[in-house]
């Protein structure tokens, strides 16, 4: 079967790093997906409008390695422990395949709005389905090892100065994103800088025990 990328994602995550690991962890991370022109008409979202949040197949173009591994590390078990492939969304897969449930915020000029993405900029997606709460929510599931691995967010520590280059909304996301910790749990030294770019600002910061401070952001020129 040939996949054929229908739409891309736009937004402000131009690199991988910092990018919300699962999709609807960071709400108000805004991203625009922008349909191909062959795809491009009204008739292809007609009724869409009225559901409240959408399945999105897409593709992990950066992924840097070709090959499948049966096992990965994932780096929020500290990039030591392997699981098997299929227990976990690593993109090293047969078939280099996301899945992701975001918010249908609104339907603009043929693209839609989306809230709590977990794709990078220029994401390729194949296919849009309508979430159907009846069928698609579980209450009852069970997480498996992943059930603590997202419980605990980091501290921020900021200046309200350094914030004030980024317009509001923005500035509440980064906060998110950030309280997220966005460095493997393998990283453990404390004196380490690391930076990403999100939107057009490049972000510095660094974390010791569960508080993280934001050093620095400037402009991309």
């Amino acid at each position: 079967m040939e996949l054929k990328v229908i739409a891309r994602m736009k937004n402000d995550f131009t690199s991988k790093f910092a990018i919300p690991r699962q999709s609807g962890l960071v709400e108000g991370n805004i991203g625009k997906i922008v349909f191909e022109k062959e795809y491009s008409t009204p008739e292809a979202v007609r009724g869409l409008e009225g559901f409240s949040h959408i399945w999105l197949i897409w593709g992990f173009s950066q992924s840097s390695k070709q090959r499948w591994s049966a096992t990965v590390r994932p780096p929020r078990l500290g990039g030591n422990k392997r699981i098997g492939v299929f227990a976990t969304r690593s993109p090293y897969r047969p078939n280099a395949l996301g899945l992701s449930c975001v918010r249908l915020v609104c339907i603009e000029k043929g693209a839609l709005i989306v809230d709590g993405a977990d794709l990078m900029d220029n994401t390729p997606i194949y296919d849009i389905k309508p979430y159907l709460s009846f069928t698609d929510c579980r209450p009852d599931a069970s997480d498996g090892f992943a059930n603590e691995v997202f419980k605990n967010n980091l501290t921020v520590k900021t200046d309200e100065k350094l914030l004030k280059i980024l317009p509001f909304d923005k500035q509440k996301t980064l906060i998110k994103i950030l309280e997220q910790n966005p460095i493997p749990a393998y990283h453990n030294d404390k004196n380490r800088i690391y930076g990403f770019k999100f939107w057009d600002t490049e972000v510095k910061f660094s974390v010791q025990d569960n508080i993280l401070t934001l050093l620095d952001i400037k402009k991309i020129t």
